[in-house]
């Protein structure tokens, strides 16, 4: 377990800039100095660029999880978002935020497929988050055409999500995916208001594997949140991993890193979680805090520099 002393040195080595000044796309604002906000749909709320995952205070002292989430909020992030499968991250989340709560957009999720199961795993989060709601509610993790058709199905776990609502439980209903055929099933059977998906610069470039539900969402009117923009490749076969919290191995290149995220968030997305390792996760902050749209020159180093990297997803 990371210790409240070590995880603050680690904050006070890194040198924060103010978000950069520049011209701002449809949906977005930019709110004094800190992070870049931009609309969910069209709900009237407005999320920061950058969330923070719950895996990133899992494995934390209590103490450090609180400095960690208040720092963020000083950075003027209000996307959090966590699920009961990551260790103890909503153990620790929980008393972090609450006394941010208001300010905050918190999104959970449900691993189960089936009414019963969904409830009691809501219910659970409820009582941890120490919340009376989620801004967001998901179905976890979708991960075939016949997963998704079990939970949108007669008593699966949606028939939850959308009694939670009509409760003021839930504010908005969305799920998350690794599939894109998970993915496009979901948009076409039900209208969410939002998809958590991997949209990532090697996924895409060298894998086909996203613009799909890029525009499904769109044809939709479903919001994009990102996941795994700072990804790399796989880890290989055995090898160990330098990030346990990441089953995939990042880009931990400070420059590298940064162009992946900001090629993330020129997409039609509202905002991107990056990886759960802390380390990681502060380098995302001050990526993002320094926000601009890749240039013709970055996207083509880009590019070049990705040519033939494995992606950790691709259309078969």
């Amino acid at each position: 377990m990371v210790k409240r002393r070590e995880f603050i040195s680690t904050l006070a080595g890194a040198s924060l800039g103010a978000a950069a000044a520049g011209t701002l796309g449809a949906g977005e604002a930019q709110a004094g100095t800190g992070i870049m906000k931009r609309a969910y749909g069209n709900t009237g709320r407005a999320l920061s660029i950058l969330g923070l995952g719950g895996i990133v205070v899992s494995r934390l002292e209590q103490s450090a999880a609180d400095d960690l989430v208040s720092w963020a909020i000083g950075k003027g992030i209000n996307y959090f978002d966590v699920a009961p499968s990551y260790g103890d991250a909503q153990d620790r989340l929980g008393p972090a935020l609450k006394p941010y709560r208001d300010r905050c957009f918190l999104a959970c999720k449900t691993g189960k497929r089936d009414a019963a199961g969904a409830q009691a795993e809501l219910e659970q989060s409820l009582r941890v988050l120490q919340t009376d709601h989620f801004d967001l509610y998901q179905l976890h993790g979708l991960t075939s055409v016949a997963d998704a058709e079990k939970a949108l199905g007669p008593d699966g776990a949606l028939e939850v999500l959308l009694r939670a609502r009509e409760k003021g439980q839930v504010l908005h209903v969305g799920f998350s995916a690794h599939s894109v055929e998970a993915a496009l099933k979901a948009l076409d059977e039900f209208p969410f208001d939002s998809v958590l998906f991997p949209f990532n610069a090697v996924c895409i470039e060298n894998g086909g594997f996203g613009p799909q539900v890029l525009q499904k969402a769109a044809e939709k009117g479903a919001a994009c949140l990102a996941l795994k923009a700072m990804a790399w490749t796989p880890v290989a076969a055995k090898a160990p991993r330098k990030y346990p919290k990441c089953w995939y191995q990042p880009q931990d290149d400070p420059e590298l890193a940064a162009l992946l995220l900001r090629y993330t968030l020129d997409l039609p997305i509202v905002a991107a979680v990056p990886p759960g390792d802390e380390r990681l996760w502060q380098m995302a902050v001050e990526a993002a805090l320094n926000y601009k749209p890749l240039s013709e020159a970055e996207r083509a180093s880009l590019k070049q520099r990705i040519a033939g990297v494995e992606p950790i997803f691709k259309m078969s």
